[in-house]
């Protein structure tokens, strides 16, 4: 992808038009809201919400695959409290680290 001022390298003299400022204004207002956009969609809270209500029904789907094969193969069970530490630490830190307030 060219600079916007390569397009005029071979015209220099229309860097001088109002109407060609104006529109390089507008790409430079453009640019910014393009950043600002990309900032916002990588830092989306909504998005790290649901990245972590993902993490948490795969790892309930996890505990409940144990509990199958515990009850159908006599597996040793599943340790509930500790699945139920982990689970709420991994929501504090993640809440944590993105300044998201329960």
């Amino acid at each position: 992808m060219k600079n916007k001022l390569e397009i005029f390298k071979k015209a220099q003299d229309l860097l001088d038009e109002p109407e060609v400022q104006e529109l390089l204004e507008y790409c430079d207002r453009l640019e910014d809201e393009l950043v600002d956009f990309k900032f916002e969609k990588t830092n989306n809270k909504e998005l790290i919400m649901l990245d972590m209500i993902r993490e948490v029904i795969k790892g309930c789907n996890a505990m409940e695959k144990e509990q199958l094969e515990h009850e159908r193969f006599g597996y040793e069970a599943p340790n509930y409290a500790d699945a139920i530490s982990n689970l709420k630490t991994y929501i504090l830190e993640i809440c944590k680290d993105n300044k998201i307030y329960l």
